[in-house]
């Protein structure tokens, strides 16, 4: 049988045909979403856009839009987002209290030691405020702007101190409290309490990896080896940030008792820090109102990308789009290191194109199942996923982090990004090292009770 007589036989063309069949459902949703995104629509918009026009292959138009609408507002319907909000507006306020200044002061004393010492003190500012502020982008625009003036006034490379600060402002986002492991826990049905826990040694590694780049790369990229000369007292140092910090072993301290939830330890930050900004003497009562406009802005992007995450995450279920992927993901291989490694590839090229909300509520439901049918916990799955997505927000064309980090400190985009490869290179590295050490994200846990 020739080629020809192949390609135009019945049984080819019946089987071509229904895997057409099957694959149009991912067809449309990946190909709308992505042009959507290309042609610059707003992110949550083009998640919506394409999941209507998904359902609309398996519903007429007037019902198709009566279950996306109804699917809005029940990827809504659930307690503990309200912890999000909270969050938001506890970082806004720790944002204009002044935490950032005393952190980065406390900083000082240890990185100020080291040869390259304020790239090291930026990078140990990013890991104690992006932990309290819940925030990448609040992190690399606070500490960044602090350490401009510092960084310029001691001649370091500001295109390499953009690059630093960039890549280690996500740290804060593994460490608790951490409003996207708190997205990951709903989603997933997993404890917030040991997802947290989990998230300390990650969230450090990606801190000390970055630090070694800058004694890996100091002498290429000329940041100057003198060490820095802290002139206030330790003392003096360690009382001011000591409030700051007492945040977290609140937090942690009451969730870990049974005290309160992760929900009312939102509420409690947002009165912590309020009332720390005012016992600093730097935040006043003219300063709430902008801090609740930012909050509530903040808020409802972060909301409607969640209310079309879960309509898009519904429309995928329907079209059965999940276990085609499920499938194609088990046909490559059934090592389950092979395929946790296959996801990883996955999840580092979608965390450079979608924002990490949305990223998080759509392939949870798709990647966990397998990684969990193949014995891959799903405590340490959700740290890989979330340490994946930190990675996308440093990368371009849609790393939110990078674009802050250049906006603060006035280098352009193609200064910073040659110098934020090898960073990226090294926070791979330190992915694959949590990945196939499970212990490294599970341990902590396992000390608080947690049984995997």
């Amino acid at each position: 049988m020739t080629l020809t007589d192949l390609l135009f036989s019945q049984d080819f063309l019946l089987n071509a045909s229904d895997t057409f069949i099957d694959m149009f459902p991912v067809i449309v949703l990946f190909s709308v979403l992505g042009v959507l995104l290309l042609v610059g629509v707003p992110i949550a918009f083009s998640i919506g856009i394409a999941a209507l026009l998904t359902v609309f292959i398996d519903f007429p138009i007037d019902k198709a839009t009566i279950l996306i609408s109804q699917k809005l507002a029940n990827g809504l319907d659930n307690f503990g987002l309200l912890a999000l909000p909270f969050f938001i507006v506890a970082g806004n306020l720790m944002n204009r209290g002044g935490l950032a200044t005393r952190l980065i002061n406390f900083a000082m004393l240890f990185g100020g030691r080291l040869p390259g010492s304020l790239s090291h003190v930026n990078v140990m500012a990013n890991m104690l405020f992006g932990s309290l502020s819940g925030s990448a982008t609040a992190s690399a625009a606070a500490v960044g702007g602090i350490m401009k003036p510092l960084q310029q006034k001691h001649k370091y490379p500001m295109d390499f101190s953009t690059a630093v600060n960039v890549a280690s402002c996500p740290s804060g986002l593994l460490i608790p409290p951490s409003n996207i492991l708190i997205l990951f826990a709903l989603v997933s049905s997993s404890s917030v309490q040991y997802l947290f826990i989990a998230g300390y040694i990650p969230g450090i590694l990606m801190g000390l990896g970055i630090m070694v780049g800058i004694f890996l790369l100091g002498k290429r990229y000329n940041i100057p080896r003198e060490k820095i000369v802290f002139k206030e007292k330790a003392s003096k140092v360690i009382l001011d940030a000591l409030p700051s910090l007492s945040l977290v072993i609140i937090i942690m301290g009451g969730i870990l008792a049974g005290i309160f939830t992760a929900t009312e330890a939102s509420a409690i930050a947002v009165v912590y820090a309020l009332l720390l900004g005012f016992v600093y003497r730097e935040l006043k009562i003219k300063d709430m109102f902008p801090v609740m406009i930012e909050s509530v802005v903040t808020t409802s992007i972060v909301l409607l990308m969640v209310a079309t995450s879960s309509a898009m995450s519904w429309a995928m279920a329907n079209a059965d789009i999940p276990t085609f992927i499920a499938d194609f993901v088990m046909q490559t291989s059934t090592n389950p290191i092979m395929v946790i490694l296959l996801m990883n590839v996955i999840l580092l090229v979608v965390g450079t194109f979608m924002d990490m909300t949305p990223a998080v509520l759509i392939f949870t439901p798709i990647f966990l199942p397998i990684a969990t049918s193949l014995g891959i916990d799903p405590i340490h799955f959700g740290i890989i996923l979330v340490f994946n997505l930190c990675i996308g927000i440093c990368t371009p064309p849609v790393g939110t982090a990078l674009f802050v980090g250049c906006s603060v400190s006035d280098v352009k985009l193609g200064q910073v990004v040659p110098k934020l490869l090898p960073l990226f290179v090294i926070m791979v590295i330190t992915l694959l090292i949590i990945t196939l050490f499970p212990s490294l994200s599970l341990w902590l846990p396992g000390l608080a009770g947690y049984k995997y």
